[in-house]
């Protein structure tokens, strides 16, 4: 059973605790954050998640919990395609994460679990196969306007996230898929997540409970919860280049640089322009902002 953050104060300064060479190739920290593929409130907390993962990535793991909250219990909000597509545009506009609404008008997603269960698929190949899938998914959804329940946008997906596409295509339907997502979705029960997104950090070198954190916050209330279960006041490591952070993620929004970075959203577009001249990205514009693709 995890407890509820409730935005306290306090911090654990135990800075006399060391963690040592082991400690860090287990990661003593494990985090929970359960979503939804076609949440735009999960999808703007990308920007923070490669924040804390470039600042303190040497202390966690992220583990992604498909939760079926929407898919299940807001089937009649899907039926309501407007309603969506405002929530989306409100969610954009606030956030900077682009989520184009049009699509709930031009192409709508026609059957979301299938959506979620081609994630568990993609997951069969390893956890990295399974976060590649998750985003490229994301990306086709939310700034290519592509219907994701559809198999061939979900092919596209795959061979985009570098997947061994027969495999994938084995798996898509396969008992092990369905298993997958099933155990996701008791596990998003029994932690009693019920809002999207919802964040639950574990310290596994100690019995202290978990820490949730149910909605979107701003970054640093991630950062104080993570310093907390971590039980000491961990210095942030050294921002990799820019050009690495490029070649890791391959496509990233002006939101997540300027995030990442501490730049504003202008010095943000003002250096990627630097690295456009240079043929080291391709600019991808959307209809909120832009996105990066990093040039091999």
């Amino acid at each position: 059973m995890s407890w509820e953050y409730s935005g306290a104060d306090s911090l654990y300064q135990n800075t006399s605790e060391k963690y040592s060479y082991v400690d860090f190739v287990q990661k003593p920290i494990e985090i929970y954050v359960f979503i939804d593929p076609l949440c735009p409130e999960c999808w703007a907390l990308e920007p923070f998640l490669k924040k804390l993962s470039t600042e303190y990535g040497r202390f966690f793991t992220i583990r992604p919990i498909i939760s079926g909250y929407l898919n299940l219990l807001n089937q009649e909000y899907f039926e309501r395609p407007r309603n969506i597509k405002e929530l989306w545009e409100k969610t954009a506009k606030r956030t900077g994460m682009c989520c184009d609404g049009d699509l709930w008008e031009e192409n709508p997603v026609s059957s979301p679990w299938i959506a979620s269960l081609a994630i568990k698929a993609a997951e069969l190949q390893g956890k990295k196969a399974g976060k590649m899938f998750l985003r490229k998914i994301r990306e086709n959804a939310f700034l290519y306007k592509q219907d994701i329940s559809k198999e061939s946008a979900l092919l596209t997906c795959a061979e985009e996230a570098n997947l061994d596409v027969n495999e994938f295509i084995s798996d898509l339907y396969s008992k092990s898929a369905k298993k997958a997502l099933q155990s996701d979705i008791k596990l998003t029960q029994e932690m009693q997540v019920e809002y999207i997104p919802t964040i639950v950090f574990f310290n596994q070198f100690t019995e202290e409970q978990g820490i949730k954190i149910s909605g979107l916050y701003p970054y640093d209330i991630y950062l104080r919860v993570l310093r907390e279960i971590l039980q000491k006041h961990a210095i942030p490591s050294e921002k990799p280049m820019l050009e690495d952070f490029l070649s890791y993620y391959k496509t990233v929004s002006t939101t997540e640089i300027a995030v990442v970075y501490d730049w504003s959203q202008a010095k943000t577009e003002r250096e990627m322009k630097k690295l456009q001249l240079r043929q080291k990205v391709k600019c991808i514009p959307v209809k909120h902002g832009n996105f990066w693709v990093y040039q091999e």
